[in-house]
């Protein structure tokens, strides 16, 4: 039976829903791009920016002013084997936090403009807040250790809610989406979905944490082996990855930039968990990761071997590893940059500079200095 057959005929339906990027406005974004009043390219990867943002909603002209940073919130049933350097119970006083507005995702989005949603997939806890919107699978997944964190059915089930989240996000006039998550032990699940996936040994994929000491490291190490050994998740088949060794919340956000593909906006990843998210989307739906759009570098160990995985580069090493979303504000500042030069800066013509200036340049590069 091919993945295709196991995978639930309306997640199948989803992702057939995904289109790729209008060819048009691409072509017209770089068009003006090229026309306008700098040497071609000068403006680095903010054009780069531009361009694909032209591509993914079909207007030269994109303006993203509203927009969120979803966050999955979930525990994780690793903990139960020492992994984390912080109690279980944090990730149902953090996200608590989230909406009172004091973490550290939460100040950078109001910083930038930006809200947040945030969403109940398995806190171990009973969650009534009519500000966290319960989506709630079950509390707490199982240890990988011992076995499946989730059945298929539950990891499915996990990825559509992400869908339906970006869904409603949009449908709330968001115009670009951010990936943030909650829950403690996730370094763990997500070192083993990329091990799952990638094929890497838990020493390339699995960092410290929130600060593990160098005996809990190894042992954290130790863990993952056991998980993948106990498991066996099929790397050709990303649900079944995510079911075994995953959690709700990196499943969640797999769907989450589905669902962004689906709607056609912008959908920004954030660190490790969230760059695993997008791996796993991408397995699922290869035309997904031409909505995405990195921020920073994490300082996670596997945060890089995920990324390249995934063929992607971040925009900024700002030599953060908090998680939760926290890049994702930095990235919507850069994104309204990109933004205002295609849309604010005169052309040639509007700054009356000859096109013969120009023409000279794009003869060659003349920009890059060759060593002696």
């Amino acid at each position: 039976m091919s993945n295709s057959e196991k995978t639930l005929p309306e997640l199948s339906e989803s992702i057939s829903r995904v289109k790729g990027l209008d060819k048009e406005a691409l072509q017209k974004a770089r068009q003006r791009a090229d026309s306008l009043v700098k040497p071609p390219g000068s403006l680095g990867r903010l054009e780069e920016i531009a361009v694909q943002l032209a591509g993914i909603s079909g207007e030269v002209f994109y303006r993203p002013d509203k927009r969120c940073v979803v966050i999955m919130a979930s525990d994780n049933g690793v903990v139960e084997e020492g992994v984390a350097s912080a109690p279980q119970s944090v990730t149902h006083t953090q996200t608590l936090n989230f909406i009172k507005g004091i973490t550290g995702v939460a100040v950078l989005a109001k910083a930038y403009n930006a809200g947040l949603m945030v969403a109940d997939l398995g806190i171990n806890a009973d969650v009534d807040y009519r500000a966290i919107l319960n989506r709630k699978i079950r509390k707490s997944t199982r240890n990988i250790a011992k076995g499946p964190a989730m059945s298929r059915e539950e990891a499915e089930r996990a990825v559509m809610t992400g869908i339906e989240l970006a869904a409603r996000a949009v449908h709330e006039g968001n115009k670009m989406l951010g990936a943030g998550e909650m829950g403690i032990g996730n370094t763990t699940t997500t070192a083993a979905v990329l091990c799952a996936l990638t094929g890497a040994a838990p020493a390339q994929a699995a960092g410290k944490g929130a600060g593990l000491k160098e005996e809990a490291y190894r042992h954290k190490l130790g863990v993952i082996e056991t998980a993948l050994r106990v498991n066996a998740p099929d790397s050709s088949d990303p649900i079944d990855c995510l079911a075994k060794v995953g959690g709700f919340d990196i499943a969640a956000l797999a769907g989450l930039y589905i669902g962004g593909a689906i709607s056609r906006v912008p959908v920004v990843i954030d660190g490790f968990i969230s760059m695993v998210a997008a791996l796993a989307a991408y397995k699922l739906c290869p035309l997904a990761r031409d909505y995405m759009i990195p921020s920073h570098a994490s300082f996670e160990q596997g945060f890089s071997r995920a990324a390249e995985a995934l063929g992607v580069e971040p925009y900024l090493n700002l030599n953060m590893r908090l998680g939760e979303g926290s890049g994702c504000p930095i990235m919507f500042g850069v994104i309204d940059a990109a933004c205002a030069v295609l849309r604010d800066m005169g052309t040639f013509e509007e700054a009356s500079i000859g096109e013969e200036y120009i023409d000279a340049v794009k003869e060659g590069d003349n920009f890059t200095v060759v060593s002696q």
